[in-house]
C-alpha cells in the first residue's frame, strides 16, 4: 500500500500519525510525508529563513526514526495560508498527491485552530474529489488530530473531532515518542500539549476507547471499496 501524510508543518506528521506511520512501515507499506509550508518565496513576516533550516533538519531525523520512505518539502508560507490564494495552496497539494499517487491519504482535521491546517485540509478535499481521476485512486482519506491545534477551536462554532477510526499503536508508541524527541525546537515541557507526557496521555486515552494500551484516533472522511 502507498501512503501519503500531508503535514502543514514539520512535526504534525509525528504528532498526528507517528504511530500509524511506523505501523504502516512495519507492515511493508511505502510511506511518504509532505510538509507543505516553509519560508515561502518572499521574505517571511515572522521568522528568518534559518528557522526552517533547523526544523526541517529535525523533521528529516524524525522521519528516519519512523521509517518514512520519502520526505517532500514545499514552500507555501507558514502561518500565512489564510492570506494565500486558494488556487495556489490547492495547486501545491494537488501536485504532491499526483506525484506520490497514494492509496491512502492522511490529512489534518479541517476544524483545527491553526488556519494552515484548515487550508491544507480544504485543498486535499478539493484534490481528492472521488469523481475525478486523482480522487478515484484514493481508497481511503482520514483526518488526524494534532495536539495544541485540534481541540482549541471555538466550541459549537466549529466541528468537534469525533473519531471513527482507532489504530492500535501499542507496539509503536516508543517509536513515535523517539521521533518526537528529534524536534528539539518544538518539544514542550510537561503539562504542555506538545510534550512527551501529553503524547503518552492522548495515546492512552485513545487506547482506552478500544481496550488497548495505546492508540491513535482518526476521522474517516471517505472510503472507496
Amino acid at each position: 500500500m502507498n501512503i501519503l501524510v500531508l503535514a502543514p508543518h514539520p512535526d504534525d506528521e509525528t504528532l498526528g500519525a507517528g504511530g500509524a506511520i511506523a505501523k504502516h512501515v512495519a507492515a511493508g507499506d511505502r510511506v511518504s510525508v509532505a510538509v507543505l509550508t516553509g519560508h515561502g518565496d518572499s521574505p517571511h513576516p515572522l521568522w528568518p529563513k534559518e528557522r526552517w533550516e533547523e526544523v526541517r533538519a529535525e523533521c528529516k531525523l524524525a522521519c528516519d526514526v519512523l521509517g518514512v520512505h520519502q520526505l517532500l518539502f514545499r514552500e507555501l508560507p507558514t502561518a500565512c495560508l489564510d492570506n494565500t490564494p486558494a488556487w495556489q495552496t490547492n495547486g501545491q497539494v494537488h501536485e504532491v498527491i499526483e506525484e506520490v499517487a497514494p492509496d491512502q491519504l492522511y490529512i489534518p482535521f479541517a476544524s483545527d485552530l491553526h488556519r494552515d491546517h484548515a487550508a491544507i485540509a480544504y485543498a486535499a478535499s478539493v484534490a481528492a474529489r472521488p469523481y475525478l481521476p486523482l480522487g478515484k485512486a484514493l481508497k481511503r482519506v482520514v483526518a488526524y488530530e494534532t495536539l495544541s491545534e485540534t481541540h482549541l477551536a471555538p466550541a459549537y462554532l466549529e466541528a468537534a473531532f469525533q473519531p471513527t477510526l482507532f489504530v492500535d499503536i501499542s507496539e509503536f508508541l516508543p517509536v513515535k515518542l523517539k521521533a518526537m524527541e528529534c524536534y528539539a525546537s518544538q518539544l514542550q515541557s510537561d503539562m504542555h500539549p506538545r510534550s512527551l507526557r501529553s503524547l503518552r496521555a492522548l495515546a492512552s486515552l485513545r487506547g482506552a476507547h478500544i481496550g488497548v494500551e495505546s492508540a491513535e484516533a482518526f476521522v474517516v472522511l471517505r472510503e472507496l471499496g
